[in-house]
């Protein structure tokens, strides 16, 4: 008995046949087999080049006077992200450039850093809560908080109240009317304690928008 056939063509390249048996013959011209395994050659190949463009990183905390630890991250996409706009905000703030206190103002740097500590809570807000499960993610955005917590709030619970009050009590005196807010702050009573430590921590925040910069263009050392 002659089986009848029904053939199904979806193209001139590809064709599908069912006898009443239910046997079926699916037909792939050559010229497919070879464009697909192309594609997916190429689909592997973008991705494995992709991928090596996230070498992995050694971030020391003693670097920002953190601590000893050495915390390691392969960033992704999203951690390069998160890491630019946090060398963003340190790039074009005073908290991450160098403090010269023969020109700045201390109370400006300290404007400086407490914006800081707000733009950056709002970045980190800003990441979705399933990047966290991600290890490397969760490090990167740890760190950024320990800096604020660790590097930046000690100084400022210490100093900052205090130098405020006296310099603006300074500033409204009328025997420092000749003199400009630099020479003012340089008669502060712990002046070179607060400027020593000022300093110090100024240091620590370039090298930490340094290591983020690092992160964000894909460069080890």
């Amino acid at each position: 008995m002659v089986k009848e056939v029904e053939d199904i063509e979806l193209s001139e390249l590809i064709r599908f046949s069912v006898d009443r048996a239910f046997t079926t013959e699916l037909y792939i011209d050559g010229l497919v087999v070879f464009g697909l395994v192309a594609l997916l050659l190429i689909i592997f190949g973008i991705r494995a080049l992709f991928s090596k463009g996230f070498g992995q990183f050694e971030i020391d905390e003693a670097e920002f006077g953190l601590g000893n630890q050495k915390i390691k991250v392969k960033p992704n996409v999203i951690d390069k992200q998160i890491a630019y706009k946090i060398w963003v905000e340190l790039s074009t703030r005073k908290i991450g450039l160098p403090i010269d206190l023969e020109n700045d103002v201390i109370s400006e740097v300290y404007d400086s850093w407490y914006s800081f500590f707000g733009v950056t809570r709002e970045l980190i807000k800003e990441v979705p809560v399933s990047r966290f499960r991600r290890s490397d993610t969760d490090k990167i955005i740890r760190l950024s908080i320990e800096v604020l917590n660790t590097g930046v709030r000690p100084h400022l619970t210490s100093w900052q109240a205090k130098f405020r009050r006296w310099y603006e009590k300074e500033c409204s005196s009328s025997s420092n009317d000749s003199l400009s807010p630099q020479e003012i702050q340089k008669k502060f009573p712990q002046y070179t304690e607060l400027s020593s430590d000022l300093e110090a921590i100024n240091k620590n925040l370039i090298k930490y928008r340094e290591k983020l910069h690092q992160i964000v263009v894909g460069k080890k050392n």
